[in-house]
Protein backbone atom coordinates (compact mmCIF):
# COMPACT_ATOMS: atom_id res chain seq x y z
CA UNK A 1 0.00 0.00 0.00
CA UNK A 2 1.68 3.33 -0.96
CA UNK A 3 0.76 7.03 -0.50
CA UNK A 4 1.83 9.95 -2.01
CA UNK A 5 2.06 13.60 -0.40
CA UNK A 6 2.32 16.55 -0.71
CA UNK A 7 5.79 18.71 0.58
CA UNK A 8 3.37 21.94 1.95
CA UNK A 9 6.74 24.20 2.47
CA UNK A 10 10.68 24.13 2.07
CA UNK A 11 13.21 24.89 4.82
CA UNK A 12 15.82 27.71 4.90
CA UNK A 13 17.94 26.61 7.46
CA UNK A 14 21.36 27.69 8.64
CA UNK A 15 22.80 23.85 8.52
CA UNK A 16 23.96 23.38 4.66
CA UNK A 17 24.92 19.79 4.95
CA UNK A 18 24.31 17.01 7.55
CA UNK A 19 27.49 16.92 9.39
CA UNK A 20 26.95 18.84 11.95
CA UNK A 21 23.58 19.26 12.41
CA UNK A 22 22.54 18.27 16.38
CA UNK A 23 21.41 14.58 16.29
CA UNK A 24 18.10 15.66 18.19
CA UNK A 25 16.07 18.94 17.86
CA UNK A 26 16.34 21.60 20.82
CA UNK A 27 20.40 21.53 21.45
CA UNK A 28 20.76 24.46 20.05
CA UNK A 29 18.32 26.89 20.53
CA UNK A 30 20.47 29.08 18.59
CA UNK A 31 19.70 26.95 15.28
CA UNK A 32 17.25 29.15 13.41
CA UNK A 33 15.28 28.60 10.27
CA UNK A 34 12.09 29.18 8.33
CA UNK A 35 9.67 26.99 6.28
CA UNK A 36 8.78 28.88 2.95
CA UNK A 37 5.16 27.61 2.70
CA UNK A 38 4.52 27.02 -1.08
CA UNK A 39 0.91 27.45 -2.54
CA UNK A 40 -1.53 26.31 -1.89
CA UNK A 41 -0.52 26.28 1.61
CA UNK A 42 0.47 29.60 2.43
CA UNK A 43 -2.93 30.73 2.96
CA UNK A 44 -2.14 33.07 6.11
CA UNK A 45 -5.53 31.61 7.51
CA UNK A 46 -4.43 27.97 7.75
CA UNK A 47 -2.33 29.53 10.44
CA UNK A 48 -5.06 31.26 12.33
CA UNK A 49 -4.20 30.75 16.14
CA UNK A 50 -1.06 29.56 16.10
CA UNK A 51 0.01 32.51 17.96
CA UNK A 52 -0.75 31.16 20.59
CA UNK A 53 1.82 28.28 20.32
CA UNK A 54 5.26 28.13 21.51
CA UNK A 55 6.51 24.95 20.17
CA UNK A 56 5.18 22.99 16.92
CA UNK A 57 5.65 19.49 15.82
CA UNK A 58 7.61 19.23 12.39
CA UNK A 59 6.80 16.77 9.70
CA UNK A 60 9.44 16.32 7.36
CA UNK A 61 11.10 14.23 4.41
CA UNK A 62 15.07 13.28 5.05
CA UNK A 63 15.68 14.22 1.38
CA UNK A 64 19.26 13.83 1.93
CA UNK A 65 19.23 10.38 2.64
CA UNK A 66 21.42 8.73 -0.28
CA UNK A 67 20.69 5.17 0.80
CA UNK A 68 17.72 3.48 -0.66
CA UNK A 69 17.28 0.13 0.73
CA UNK A 70 16.07 -0.11 4.01
CA UNK A 71 17.29 -2.64 7.09
CA UNK A 72 15.82 -3.99 10.32
CA UNK A 73 18.61 -2.81 12.03
CA UNK A 74 20.77 0.23 12.37
CA UNK A 75 23.49 1.53 14.23
CA UNK A 76 22.48 4.33 16.05
CA UNK A 77 25.77 6.99 16.19
CA UNK A 78 25.25 8.04 19.80
CA UNK A 79 25.20 4.49 20.87
CA UNK A 80 29.28 4.51 19.28
CA UNK A 81 28.49 3.11 15.98
CA UNK A 82 29.38 -0.39 16.48
CA UNK A 83 25.72 -1.56 18.49
CA UNK A 84 22.82 -2.52 16.40
CA UNK A 85 19.13 -1.90 17.12
CA UNK A 86 15.41 -2.28 15.10
CA UNK A 87 14.63 0.54 13.11
CA UNK A 88 11.35 1.23 14.47
CA UNK A 89 13.41 1.49 18.02
CA UNK A 90 15.45 4.69 16.79
CA UNK A 91 15.33 7.81 15.41
CA UNK A 92 17.60 6.53 12.17
CA UNK A 93 16.69 8.47 8.85
CA UNK A 94 17.22 5.27 7.21
CA UNK A 95 13.54 4.05 7.33
CA UNK A 96 10.85 2.15 5.69
CA UNK A 97 9.69 5.98 4.87
CA UNK A 98 12.52 8.03 5.06
CA UNK A 99 10.38 10.78 7.27
CA UNK A 100 11.26 12.44 10.44
CA UNK A 101 9.69 14.43 12.94
CA UNK A 102 10.70 16.95 15.39
CA UNK A 103 9.17 19.36 17.90
CA UNK A 104 10.74 22.95 17.58
CA UNK A 105 10.01 26.43 19.11
CA UNK A 106 7.87 28.64 16.91
CA UNK A 107 8.87 32.42 16.61
CA UNK A 108 6.28 33.77 14.38
CA UNK A 109 4.57 34.39 10.75
CA UNK A 110 5.96 36.33 8.19
CA UNK A 111 4.66 37.78 5.12
CA UNK A 112 7.59 39.02 2.54
CA UNK A 113 8.52 38.76 -0.81
CA UNK A 114 5.42 37.69 -1.58
CA UNK A 115 5.80 34.58 0.31
CA UNK A 116 4.49 33.30 3.92
CA UNK A 117 8.33 32.34 6.24
CA UNK A 118 7.17 30.19 9.21
CA UNK A 119 10.28 31.04 11.95
CA UNK A 120 11.52 27.64 13.91
CA UNK A 121 14.33 27.63 16.43
CA UNK A 122 16.52 24.77 18.23
CA UNK A 123 16.35 23.03 14.57
CA UNK A 124 17.64 19.69 13.11
CA UNK A 125 17.01 20.40 10.07
CA UNK A 126 18.94 20.29 7.09
CA UNK A 127 18.21 23.34 4.33
CA UNK A 128 16.21 21.99 1.43
CA UNK A 129 14.75 19.90 3.56
CA UNK A 130 10.34 19.21 2.45
CA UNK A 131 7.61 20.02 4.96
CA UNK A 132 4.76 17.10 5.32
CA UNK A 133 3.04 18.73 8.25
CA UNK A 134 2.70 21.22 10.55
CA UNK A 135 0.96 20.54 14.10
CA UNK A 136 0.71 22.29 17.27
CA UNK A 137 2.86 20.93 20.70
CA UNK A 138 0.20 20.09 23.28
CA UNK A 139 2.53 20.05 26.51
CA UNK A 140 -0.34 17.99 28.64
CA UNK A 141 -0.40 15.12 26.54
CA UNK A 142 3.17 15.07 24.39
CA UNK A 143 5.20 15.82 27.82
CA UNK A 144 5.23 12.43 29.57
CA UNK A 145 7.89 12.71 32.23
CA UNK A 146 7.74 9.31 33.75
CA UNK A 147 8.20 7.58 29.99
CA UNK A 148 11.40 5.58 29.54
CA UNK A 149 13.72 4.08 26.37
CA UNK A 150 15.89 1.68 28.35
CA UNK A 151 18.20 1.84 25.17
CA UNK A 152 18.00 5.41 24.48
CA UNK A 153 21.30 7.13 25.34
CA UNK A 154 21.16 9.79 28.37
CA UNK A 155 21.40 13.50 27.17
CA UNK A 156 24.96 14.19 25.81
CA UNK A 157 27.47 15.04 27.90
CA UNK A 158 28.59 18.33 26.30
CA UNK A 159 32.67 19.46 25.44
CA UNK A 160 34.42 22.43 25.85
CA UNK A 161 34.35 24.58 23.23
CA UNK A 162 37.31 27.26 22.48
CA UNK A 163 37.77 30.48 20.41
CA UNK A 164 40.80 31.98 20.11
CA UNK A 165 40.23 35.63 20.55
CA UNK A 166 40.84 36.31 16.22
CA UNK A 167 37.33 33.99 16.49
CA UNK A 168 35.92 35.54 18.97
CA UNK A 169 36.67 39.19 17.22
CA UNK A 170 35.33 37.22 13.81
CA UNK A 171 32.15 36.35 15.55
CA UNK A 172 31.64 39.81 17.61
CA UNK A 173 31.67 41.85 13.68
CA UNK A 174 29.53 39.74 12.10
CA UNK A 175 26.84 39.56 14.87
CA UNK A 176 26.87 43.37 14.20
CA UNK A 177 26.11 42.92 10.47
CA UNK A 178 23.49 40.50 10.96
CA UNK A 179 22.59 40.24 14.37
CA UNK A 180 23.42 36.53 14.25
CA UNK A 181 25.08 35.92 17.96
CA UNK A 182 27.51 33.49 16.09
CA UNK A 183 30.09 32.68 18.94
CA UNK A 184 27.04 31.32 20.99
CA UNK A 185 25.73 29.11 17.89
CA UNK A 186 29.05 27.67 17.64
CA UNK A 187 29.33 26.75 21.14
CA UNK A 188 25.80 25.40 20.82
CA UNK A 189 26.26 23.09 18.20
CA UNK A 190 29.92 22.35 18.45
CA UNK A 191 29.59 21.20 22.29
CA UNK A 192 27.57 18.29 21.47
CA UNK A 193 30.30 16.97 19.70
CA UNK A 194 29.73 16.50 16.40
CA UNK A 195 32.35 14.08 15.80
CA UNK A 196 30.95 9.79 14.78
CA UNK A 197 31.28 8.59 18.37
CA UNK A 198 33.24 5.32 17.51
CA UNK A 199 36.07 7.68 16.40
CA UNK A 200 38.79 8.37 18.92
CA UNK A 201 39.53 12.28 19.49
CA UNK A 202 42.95 12.99 17.00
CA UNK A 203 44.33 15.90 17.61
CA UNK A 204 46.12 16.39 13.98
CA UNK A 205 42.42 15.88 11.93
CA UNK A 206 40.71 19.25 10.86
CA UNK A 207 36.73 18.79 11.00
CA UNK A 208 34.58 21.04 8.72
CA UNK A 209 30.65 21.87 8.54
CA UNK A 210 29.01 24.98 6.69
CA UNK A 211 27.26 26.72 8.95
CA UNK A 212 25.30 29.87 7.75
CA UNK A 213 27.28 31.05 4.88
CA UNK A 214 30.25 30.21 6.80
CA UNK A 215 33.15 27.53 6.46
CA UNK A 216 33.65 26.38 9.79
CA UNK A 217 36.48 24.39 10.67
CA UNK A 218 37.59 22.36 14.30
CA UNK A 219 39.95 20.06 15.76
CA UNK A 220 40.04 18.07 18.95
CA UNK A 221 42.82 19.19 22.00
CA UNK A 222 43.77 18.27 25.63
CA UNK A 223 42.50 21.34 27.98
CA UNK A 224 43.47 20.65 31.43
CA UNK A 225 43.38 16.99 30.79
CA UNK A 226 39.97 16.70 29.03
CA UNK A 227 39.04 16.95 25.16
CA UNK A 228 37.77 20.31 23.91
CA UNK A 229 37.10 21.53 20.60
CA UNK A 230 39.40 24.22 19.18
CA UNK A 231 37.78 26.32 16.21
CA UNK A 232 40.49 27.16 14.54
CA UNK A 233 39.62 28.55 11.18
CA UNK A 234 35.56 30.65 10.57
CA UNK A 235 35.50 31.76 6.43
CA UNK A 236 32.92 32.95 4.06
CA UNK A 237 31.64 29.98 2.07
CA UNK A 238 33.22 30.62 -1.59
CA UNK A 239 30.19 28.55 -2.89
Amino acid sequence: MDFRFPAIGIVHSCFKEKFGIPRQPGLAPLACAEIEMLPPYDDPAAFDGLEGCSHLWVQFVFHANRRVEWKPKVKPPRLGGNKSLGVFATRSPTRPAPIGLSVVQFTGIEQREGKLWVGLSGVDLLDGTPILDIKPYVPYVDALPHARNDFAPQAPVLMGVQLAPEWQAFCADYKLRTGTPLAQLIVQVLQQDPRPQYQQPDPERVYGMKLLDLELRWRYGRLDGEWHILVCEIAFDEM
